[in-house]
């Protein structure tokens, strides 16, 4: 029996276990490589999607789960208002080093900003808990969350 899903405003059809993750649809069947796998606990943030607007991990998210709702993934997160500012703060306070947690910290970012756009740092400490950096590159996530809060550039 095939799912459908919505995923960045597209119908997808596919095959898939309903307890399968939804990390592993999106990177495995349908070939959406931008949300990475992390820790596989939804401890790190690598895998952070969003899902009716809402920041969740899609490594313990079964697809089932996800049945009649929207998905967005870090591939179109730039056409949300919060995400195309998100995306352009990122840039221009040059967040990025390895950048491999950075599609989780963008999503989990976006979701904050779409639902408080002006947050204060105990509001940006609670959306981006559990979203981990080894790079440490944690005083640019900030100042990036700030700046596209703001609509100030670098």
């Amino acid at each position: 029996m095939a799912t459908i899903l919505t995923i960045n405003g597209e119908t997808k059809s596919f095959e898939a276990p309903p307890d399968m993750p939804l990390l592993w649809v999106l990177r495995d069947i349908l070939g959406m490589t931008g949300t990475k796998f992390g820790c596989g606990i939804a401890q790190c943030g690598a895998c952070t999607v969003h899902v009716d607007g809402k920041a969740v991990r899609s490594c313990v998210l079964p697809v089932s789960a996800v049945a009649n709702r929207t998905v967005t993934t870090i591939e179109h997160v730039g056409s949300t208002p919060a995400g195309a500012k998100v995306q352009k703060a990122w840039l221009e306070a040059e967040v990025i080093q390895c950048g491999y947690c950075q599609s989780g910290q963008i999503m989990s970012a976006a979701a904050l900003l779409a639902a408080t756009p002006h947050p204060d740092d105990a509001d940006i400490d609670a959306a981006m808990a559990g979203n981990i950096c080894r790079c440490g590159t944690y005083v640019r996530i900030r100042e990036a969350i700030k700046q596209a809060a703001n609509g100030r550039q670098s």
